[in-house]
């Protein structure tokens, strides 16, 4: 009998925080992972690509024997979003073969979703009981969160609320609300609980601080590219959520007294 094909391999990159993280491996269970990180931001530009090609020697990988590049698409810091979306599509576009000629696919993931899992998966090695539900909340500055909300199914988590902006005193009236309608299944999971103490307060739920990882997007990149998510580098695009980098003195003048821009 012929030998079963190998299972697909993937380099996950995740900048959409000021921490960069990178994963090699299947993303299978019980195989080895390869794993980096180090400072995001404006520093991740210039780590990137010497951390790949460490990787890469490490696990005696060509970046050819690659099935998918994936990255955390969004949302999150601009710059990192940018950084992640570049490298992916360069270096998916630097390996052209017969099966693909326009260069290895790509696996543009959400950042909420990388997110929710990481908790998901620090939830059970603590050998918590599973949440029903996970918000994950990432510190979009400029005094708001971004979120989204998952279910957690015995096939995976699924989207029950796609991601958004939200005024941290507002996350309790949004978790009371179709489609989310919290109860005490419900994790929160992020890194908005230091910065929005107060105005997170009167949110229901347990709540674990954690960021997003490669790690936790190697995990998803097996079942999403099962599913056909991968896309032509082409095609790969970041997901900003906020159409605004910063706000202008007004704005910020009449969020601190209070009133609605």
């Amino acid at each position: 009998m012929p030998l079963p094909p190998p299972p697909p391999r993937f380099l996950a990159i995740e900048t959409s925080t000021d921490t960069l993280s990178l994963a090699l491996g299947t993303g299978q269970p019980g195989d080895p992972v390869w794993a980096h990180s180090g400072p995001g931001a404006a520093q991740a530009s210039a780590t990137l690509l010497p951390a790949v090609q460490h990787l890469l020697t490490e696990a005696g990988w060509a970046l050819a024997d690659l099935s998918a590049i994936a990255f955390a698409r969004g949302p999150g810091s601009f710059t990192g979003l940018r950084t992640a979306c570049a490298v992916a599509q360069g270096l998916a576009y630097g390996i052209r073969t017969d099966a693909h000629p326009e260069g290895l696919p790509v696996l543009p993931v959400d950042t909420l979703l990388v997110l929710a899992e990481e908790a998901r998966h620090a939830h059970e090695a603590d050998g918590l009981s599973a949440p029903r539900t996970l918000v994950p909340l990432l510190d979009a500055r400029m005094n708001e969160i971004y979120l989204a909300a998952y279910a957690l199914t015995p096939s995976g988590l699924e989207a029950v609320a796609p991601a958004r902006l939200c005024a941290p005193e507002a996350l309790a009236n949004w978790l009371a609300q179709p489609p989310v309608q919290a109860d005490d299944h419900i994790l929160l999971a992020g890194n908005a609980f230091t910065p929005y103490a107060e105005r997170l307060a009167h949110a229901p739920g347990q709540r674990r601080t954690a960021l997003p990882t490669a790690t936790a997007l190697l995990r998803l990149a097996p079942a999403l590219f099962a599913q056909g998510a991968a896309v032509p580098a082409s095609q790969a695009m970041p997901l900003y959520v906020r159409d605004k980098v910063a706000q202008t003195t007004a704005e910020r003048e009449q969020r601190a007294q209070g009133a609605t821009p």
